[in-house]
């Protein structure tokens, strides 16, 4: 393949993980105008971003095994032309529901685009040097991706409306389109079976869950619609459980989660993702609602944390080399909880400068330090046949981790809102209260690291020096 071509697919495939990444954050500053624009609840917006994060995490394992059977170019061609009517969909969506539909289907449309976009460039980049370099691209595009996404969702939001965010991803989709045929071929195809079953059942397990916590923000534990549907959560999942178990072709395979490293990463990120993308859903409401920031100062205002964490990227390779990942994991999550539990402190009489300021920088630094700690533990000890399933996995429990936490944390949020205060004072005492939530995921996500992880660390450092100290 000529280098020309393959700058152009490593470029279709960037362009394909920002249209992702900007979906993800293009709507976060967006949110206040999304609710007053469509009367929906600080609880009923949840939904915009859990529409998109369920089905995404969801029915990643399937997309992925979907591009082996049926070939990464055709799975890649049809998540791309899905996402993008879903996009204009979500951009002309009259009412409430009609934007939840579109973000769902958003969802499955990732789900489907991003794990056959990796297989092409591991594909098109086969030998071991130029692939490196194009994963730094990729990676680097994912991190600066969201960055960009709450500045420019900021700016066309003021000066058009959040709709206008939706629109970007149509013609970046429609030129990707017009691309794949000329320049990507289509991959070797597998004979197999897509387990259909086992991604219903977790999907529909996740969102029964979610929609539970969810509503029992807005009616109440005691409401049957409540407990109805964290019933139904629990039995799907244990059906999903069970139908892992007996599949000849499980989308996710029970044995990944026998390797203790493994489980406690597994774990872990949920917990942490749990307590930190709750975060970014509450501090740009903050900062409009009761710093009166525009859309725009809001997106500002948050890249403190996105410009630290983008730049730890740098200190990595030096501090993981130096001190492993399990130490450097720890110190990352101690750090992080630092900031979240400063960042918990704000108050309807709390300003920028310090008060947010300083503990997102904090945070940020800390989140620069964990999140490649965790996909590398993730990943340990995987047989060739099962690296697929386990790097999935990874994605599922972050995708998984983000809708439960924002589900949990918004029933956390209306508890603590007091209609007997003035609104400004009772949103920020309700928003503190939900970041002292977030501090809480965070400290059960490093118990999980101490307990899991660190002893098998150890085991691991004691087995590969026995031959040493034999000899």
């Amino acid at each position: 393949m000529k280098e020309h071509s393959k700058r152009i697919i490593l470029a279709m495939i960037v362009a394909c993980q920002l249209m992702m990444v900007l979906d993800a954050s293009v709507l976060v500053t967006a949110l206040p105008e999304i609710g007053s624009t469509l009367h929906l609840s600080t609880a009923a917006l949840t939904w915009v971003q859990n529409a998109y994060i369920l089905a995404f995490g969801g029915f990643l394992l399937l997309g992925a095994r979907a591009g082996d059977i049926l070939g990464r170019r055709k799975t890649f061609t049809a998540g791309i032309a899905l996402f993008s009517l879903a996009s204009m969909l979500s951009g002309l969506a009259p009412s409430a529901e009609l934007l939840l539909v579109a973000r769902a289907l958003q969802g499955v449309a990732a789900a489907m685009a991003t794990p056959s976009a990796l297989a092409l460039l591991s594909v098109s980049f086969s030998e071991a040097r130029e692939r490196s370099k194009a994963i730094a691209v990729y990676s680097a595009v994912s991190g600066a991706g969201g960055s960009v996404g709450l500045i420019v969702g900021g700016l066309l939001t003021d000066l058009i409306s959040w709709r206008a965010g939706m629109f970007l991803n149509v013609p970046i989709g429609v030129a990707l389109l017009l691309m794949v045929p000329r320049y990507m071929q289509e991959t070797e195809t597998k004979v197999g079976r897509l387990d259909i079953m086992g991604a219903m059942t977790s999907v529909i397990g996740m969102t029964a869950l979610a929609f539970g916590f969810v509503q029992a923000a807005s009616v109440g534990w005691k409401a049957p619609e409540v407990w109805g549907s964290l019933a139904l959560g629990g039995i799907s999942l244990s059906a999903f459980v069970g139908i892992e178990a007996r599949a000849k072709e499980p989308i996710t395979p029970l044995r990944l989660f026998a390797n203790r490293t493994r489980s406690g990463a597994y774990l872990g990120r949920l917990l942490l993702l749990c307590g930190n993308y709750p975060i970014f859903f509450f501090v740009p409401q903050f900062l409009q609602k009761v710093l009166h920031f525009n859309s725009l100062q809001a997106g500002l205002a948050i890249m403190p944390f996105t410009a630290v964490q983008f730049g730890m990227m740098y200190a990595m390779p030096t501090l993981l080399a130096r001190f492993g990942n399990a130490k450097v994991l720890i110190a990352g999550l101690i750090i992080a909880i630092t900031g979240t539990s400063w960042l918990s402190l704000i108050s309807a009489e709390s300003s920028f400068l310090p008060h947010l300021f300083v503990p997102l920088l904090v945070m940020g630094c800390g989140a620069g330090m964990i999140f490649q700690p965790f996909t590398t533990l993730g990943l340990s000890d995987v047989d060739a046949k099962d690296a697929g399933a386990a790097s999935g996995l990874v994605n599922v429990a972050h995708q998984t981790g983000a809708s439960l936490g924002l589900a949990v944390l918004i029933a956390v949020f209306e508890a603590a809102n007091r209609p007997d205060v003035p609104s400004d004072t009772s949103f920020a005492h309700a928003i503190s209260v939900s970041l002292v939530g977030s501090a809480v995921f965070l400290t059960a996500s490093l118990l999980a690291v101490l307990i899991l992880l660190l002893p098998a660390e150890r085991a691991q450092r004691v087995v590969a020096a026995e031959p040493r100290n034999a000899s």
